[in-house]
């Protein structure tokens, strides 16, 4: 299978390769034109203190859908999804320590599990590419965007703080106005940038990504830094509750919401 193969699938579809283990890669480039999404599942006992974090800070932590305590189905965004197995690959947090990384979780899956679908600017990618915005991870990086530990600290919420975690494209001088306007319109895909330029004032050194690959900038090439959806794998290594389970970073959970739906979620 080519990833090229699944360019216009629907997110049922690439849930599906994903749920037979035929699918365990990236997802950038699949599904265009649908949500892809961030996954945060923590007990339901921290379930209101972090959902009140991604509530003070949208940015990094979008909400697109929020399931019932044990229900699996994310029945806004994917109402044929199962959470347990249609991430391409997660990772699973236990007292602040990264202890797996399993291709499935049906076999770690509570009665009180929580699940949060947090948006990803994997979402608007397309919308950046046919507007001739050219984007590294969706070529020769091969989905690794860069991403990095700020010096931004998100707004605390009881036991959830931590740094924001920021993606880095590196956009065309004349394209950041472009790019900034279209990025707006998506705030559930993290919406415009955080930072533009000099990355050492929010503590970045682009040749140290903390995920992805290092992505040296062309001539005439601005570092343009959007909010990321890995910020809860960091608060779960601050915080360190007993568990959180996420998606590992780029292996999305691709949902049925439409990015051209003015209105995905009404």
């Amino acid at each position: 299978m080519e990833r090229s193969d699944f360019e216009r699938a629907t997110g049922a579809h690439v849930r599906e390769l994903c749920r037979r283990g035929d699918w365990t890669d990236r997802t950038f480039g699949m599904a265009l034109g649908y949500y892809q999404a961030n996954l945060a599942i923590v007990p339901a006992a921290y379930a209101f203190e972090f959902m009140l974090f991604c509530q003070r800070n949208p940015k990094p932590c979008p909400i697109l859908d929020v399931t019932d305590p044990g229900d699996p189905v994310p029945r806004r965004a994917a109402v044929s999804g199962d959470v347990r197995t249609d991430a391409p690959r997660y990772c699973v947090y236990r007292n602040g320590k990264l202890v797996d990384e399993p291709l499935s979780i049906t076999h770690l899956w509570h009665d009180d599990h929580v699940a949060f679908l947090l948006g990803c600017s994997f979402s608007f990618d397309a919308t950046l590419s046919d507007a001739g915005i050219e984007l590294p991870h969706m070529g020769g990086n091969k989905g690794r965007l860069s991403a990095f530990v700020s010096n931004i600290q998100c707004e605390p919420a009881g036991r959830f703080k931590g740094p924001m975690v920021v993606n880095m494209r590196p956009i065309p001088k004349r394209l950041v106005v472009k790019v900034i306007s279209i990025s707006e319109r998506y705030p559930l895909a993290h919406g415009g940038p955080v930072h533009i330029g000099d990355p050492s004032s929010i503590g970045v050194d682009l040749a140290r990504p903390d995920w992805g690959v290092y992505t040296p900038l062309a001539p005439d090439t601005e570092p343009v830094f959007w909010a990321c959806g890995v910020t809860p794998q960091v608060v779960a290594t601050q915080s360190r509750i007993p568990e959180m389970i996420t998606h590992s970073a780029a292996h999305m959970f691709v949902t049925d919401l439409r990015v051209a739906d003015p209105s995905p979620l009404t």
